[in-house]
């Protein structure tokens, strides 16, 4: 039997760390997320939720960056 993308035992975890807080640019400070993209990781295939963690990932790299 082939899995499939959705299959909730290979899903792509949540990045989430518990320090759910926005900034001024609306991304989430702990897992550097946007608002748009944590509400749209729940219903979320991999592929894109992928995607979410590339982009936040680079966030991070940016804002480490800079400091």
């Amino acid at each position: 039997m082939a899995t499939s993308d959705t299959d909730s035992a290979h899903r792509v975890e949540s990045p989430c760390v518990r320090k759910c807080t926005l900034d001024g640019d609306d991304v989430c400070v702990g897992c550097f997320r946007s608002i748009d993209e944590i509400c749209a990781w729940g219903g979320a295939a991999n592929e894109r939720r992928r995607e979410i963690l590339r982009s936040a990932e680079a966030r991070r790299q940016l804002k480490n960056r800079r400091a």
